[in-house]
């Protein structure tokens, strides 16, 4: 099964997200940045991987282009996001990238972890937001901020391969 992995990254976390699938994908899958020129071959490969960081509850613009134009077969999807991953926010972030995708094209799985925020967002969303906001400056979401800031962490990365392995395998057991 041909594969690659697509990225963007705007602190590093997905691009160490997408390197960790992509090593455990076969030996010399691609891992490219997306906001760079795509392979005229892009089409010629039997699964995608796509990675993104949650922004404003979807993927990234960047990615949203690319998923919109993706008519693989199949996309898997992966993404890094400041809060809690096993939140409604999590979930629907994955959801709605996923309803991106063109009618047909499969998407066997998703997986997302939670990630740094960049600090002049940080910083700009508390210039932004009153503190009373989910967005502003407060102990919860300085303290969210912390924990984000030790993610992609070593558990993430071994649980983003576990992720590929188990997408490639339920897709060559598809046949």
């Amino acid at each position: 099964m041909k594969t690659i992995v697509l990225y963007s990254s705007r602190t590093g976390n997905t691009k160490r997200v997408a390197e960790a699938i992509a090593a455990a994908l076969p030996q010399g899958t691609p891992c490219l940045d997306l906001t760079k020129p795509l392979p005229e071959n892009l089409a010629s490969y039997d699964c995608v991987f796509l990675g993104f960081w949650v922004d404003k509850g979807t993927a990234d613009e960047a990615s949203r282009k690319v998923l919109q134009q993706l008519h693989n077969k199949n996309v898997a999807l992966f993404a890094t996001l400041g809060a809690d991953p096993k939140s409604d926010h999590a979930r629907k972030s994955l959801e709605k990238a996923a309803g991106l995708v063109p009618e047909g094209v499969n998407v066997p799985s998703c997986f997302i972890c939670q990630g740094k925020v960049d600090p002049k967002l940080i910083e700009a969303m508390y210039k932004m937001f009153p503190a009373s906001s989910l967005h502003g400056r407060n102990p919860e979401s300085e303290a969210r901020h912390k924990a984000a800031s030790t993610h992609p962490d070593a558990k993430d990365l071994q649980d983003a391969a576990a992720f590929a392995h188990e997408v490639l395998l339920g897709l060559e057991m598809e046949g």
